[in-house]
């Protein structure tokens, strides 16, 4: 397919990034309640006009919160996949091997990273804040499906990683400086694994018969629409952890329109970045064209 990636470029890039968690997190490295950890673009508060602006700062920090436990439940099952995938050929390609081995190794160490993040903000936080899972029910759903179909899912997360930085983070002067330097060390290491995910889809997509590719999209949609029903729990979760952290009953009717605003900002985060990502919808088209079609269809619910 028309890239130029390969799994010898990517390890040597990898392997000159090559951070620590001990250099992102601990110590004098600590998160700054007084600020906002998401970019607006994704957290979507500032349009409720009933809250003061601390009540927006404290409903964009649960969204931080969310934002951690969600990155560390989706490597819970990316961390498997690709251990999966490099076992089943370790030897031929040395590059090869190598570099799905680095692969699985960062998305353990992005795993071990989001824990310490979420134990931070739980010690400097107000309130506790619930999350959906468990998490072995999620990762055991999803890998029930076919590799492609699981390849397809974890490209789509790979890009959101990548445009979330770009688009809305590495410039943004207003946010706490040490959720950014998260944001910003998991994008370096995720920007060589949507090159790798990219190669893995293409070999199994190479290797699939038409039918087995038209199921694969038919699993990522199964895989998305699993991903929105714990969105919409999530978005249950928020509200209530922001009733908590405040002390402020909201009104029936504030209650809808900010359960509305939380719903339609996680949606974009998590679906709707990905399914309109151009890198994305490219590798799709090359595998099934009508894949694309269809998936630019549902993508304005998302965004």
């Amino acid at each position: 397919m028309n890239n130029n990636y390969s799994y010898r470029g990517v390890l040597e890039t990898a392997e000159r990034i090559n951070w620590r968690i001990e250099d992102i997190i601990g110590g004098d490295k600590r998160l700054d309640f007084t600020k906002p950890f998401m970019p607006e673009a994704l957290a979507q508060v500032d349009g409720l006009g009933f809250l003061s602006n601390e009540e927006k700062k404290i409903l964009n920090q649960i969204r931080g919160h969310e934002y951690l436990a969600m990155f560390g439940l989706v490597e819970e099952f990316i961390l498997p996949f690709a251990v999966d995938h490099a076992s089943e050929r370790l030897s031929g390609d040395d590059y090869r091997v190598r570099a799905l081995l680095q692969f699985a190794g960062e998305e353990a160490k992005h795993i071990h990273l989001f824990k310490q993040f979420r134990r931070e903000f739980a010690a400097g936080f107000a309130s506790p804040c619930e999350f959906i899972g468990p998490a072995e029910d999620v990762k055991k759903f999803v890998l029930s499906h076919s590799p492609l179909g699981v390849g397809i899912a974890i490209l789509h997360i790979e890009w959101i990683t990548l445009r979330h930085y770009i688009d809305s983070v590495r410039d943004n002067q207003e946010l706490d400086p040490q959720f950014k330097s998260l944001l910003k060390h998991h994008w370096l290491e995720e920007s060589q694994h949507t090159k790798v995910d990219t190669l893995i889809v293409e070999e199994l997509a190479a290797a699939a018969r038409a039918e087995e590719i038209e199921r694969a999209f038919e699993e990522y949609g199964k895989i998305g629409a699993f991903i929105d029903d714990g969105i919409k729990q999530q978005t249950e979760f928020n509200v209530a952890a922001f009733e908590e952290a405040t002390r402020r009953k909201l009104a029936a009717s504030e209650r809808e329109e900010m359960l509305a605003a939380v719903l339609k900002g996680m949606r974009w985060t998590y679906l709707g970045t990905g399914m309109t990502h151009p890198n994305f919808l490219a590798t799709v088209e090359q595998i099934k064209p009508e894949a694309r079609k269809q998936i630019e269809a549902m993508a304005p619910a998302y965004c």
